[in-house]
């Protein structure tokens, strides 16, 4: 007799890094000074867990679009494929480990209360993962069905809207992430409350770290560029300042800058030092144009 797989919202792997990002968020409004949320995820979603990488996998069915039905099948076959060289006892551990410290330290019936907008695409993807890993005989209507529901998010159009919104917020509605739309807003409002506006750089860093929350080589690498190319533009810069003031932030700056380079892992001083070198960037231009 072939067996259905039943959905559990606790052992979803995508519905609990959703959760998790949406505690961040409920942290941030909170002015928590640290987020047991944030902790875990950089404990359980890093890119060496296993956990972390089915969440990979999970994100590319969410995000990947294409136009015909033959491709999307052939997406999900190598999406399957890649699953299926995880290993289901560590992803069993690991996903122990994690609701037990999520009990630890939230009510568990309130976690899990939050409304999922993709519930249904993450169910499917659950479902899908756990037929081709289960190994035993299982119901073929329902896998069919859970991998048609996948189809259908993967070539569905991009809904085309004429609102005029900074280019970052259009690319989390895209998404269909409205945590992390909130998330980045916040973020926003926070960081306006001193300085009068985002530039273009400051926005993609503030992309990066929300994307990257979990994936802290990636948003080390960023930073490591970045900084590098900041440091030198404040050195040349500083040929063609004249302001006495502007000329020792830039000394200072170029100093500091070396510091945060050498940490392994992306601390968030790292993410607003940065924020408040694109700042002082800003600042030496506007001087050297009056000039």
């Amino acid at each position: 007799m072939s067996s259905l797989i039943k959905h559990l919202k606790i052992k979803n792997t995508g519905i609990l890094f959703e959760l998790l990002t949406r505690q961040v968020t409920a942290d941030i409004m909170k002015d928590a000074k640290k987020s047991t949320a944030v902790m875990l995820i950089k404990k359980y979603f890093k890119e060496s867990t296993e956990l972390g990488q089915e969440l990979q996998l999970y994100n590319v069915l969410a995000h990947e679009k294409f136009s015909h039905e033959n491709q999307a099948e052939r997406l999900i076959d190598a999406v399957v494929k890649t699953r299926t060289k995880l290993s289901n006892t560590k992803l069993k551990q690991e996903k122990y480990n994690l609701i037990k410290d999520i009990k630890d330290n939230y009510v568990i019936s309130e976690f899990f209360s939050s409304r999922i907008p993709n519930y249904k695409l993450l169910a499917s993807v659950y479902k899908v993962f756990g037929y081709v890993s289960d190994g035993t005989k299982h119901d073929p209507t329902d896998e069919v069905k859970s991998r048609f529901a996948i189809v259908e998010h993967i070539i569905r159009k991009k809904i085309d809207t004429n609102i005029k919104t900074n280019k970052i917020i259009e690319q989390y509605k895209k998404q269909d992430k409205d945590l992390r739309l909130l998330s980045y807003s916040i973020l926003v409002d926070k960081f306006n409350t001193k300085y009068s506006s985002l530039n273009e750089e400051q926005q993609v860093l503030l992309k990066k770290y929300i994307q990257n929350i979990s994936n802290t080589n990636s948003l080390r690498e960023f930073i490591n560029t970045e900084v590098k190319r900041l440091t030198k533009t404040l050195r040349l810069s500083l040929k063609e300042v004249d302001d006495k003031v502007t000329v020792i932030k830039l000394k200072e700056a170029t100093k500091l800058t070396k510091k945060m380079t050498n940490h392994k892992i992306v601390k968030d001083e790292d993410v607003v030092n940065l924020m408040r070198y694109y700042e002082l960037v800003k600042e030496v231009k506007n001087v050297i144009s009056k000039n």
